[in-house]
């Protein structure tokens, strides 16, 4: 039974520290993204095109986090 605990426990830490990096990482990336077209219009398609694909790549490692956290908890 404590095995369980521990196993849910350590998953729950894997799924936070697995979140926080990209979820700090995407709303940095926004921000400057809102920043940088709010300076240059005309570039606004360019820019919101390069962030649209760096939040997928960021939203991946998360993914990889919960993967992370799943294997932990079932095996």
């Amino acid at each position: 039974m404590e095995s369980l605990d521990m196993k849910s426990l350590a998953a729950a830490i894997a799924i936070a520290v697995g979140a926080l990096g990209p979820g700090l990482g995407i709303g940095l990336l926004a921000a400057k993204a809102m920043e940088a077209i709010g300076r240059n219009p005309e570039a606004a398609p360019k820019i919101q095109t390069a962030m649209i694909l760096a939040i997928a790549f960021a939203e991946a490692i998360a993914i990889y986090a919960l993967v992370v956290a799943l294997i932990i908890k079932f095996v």
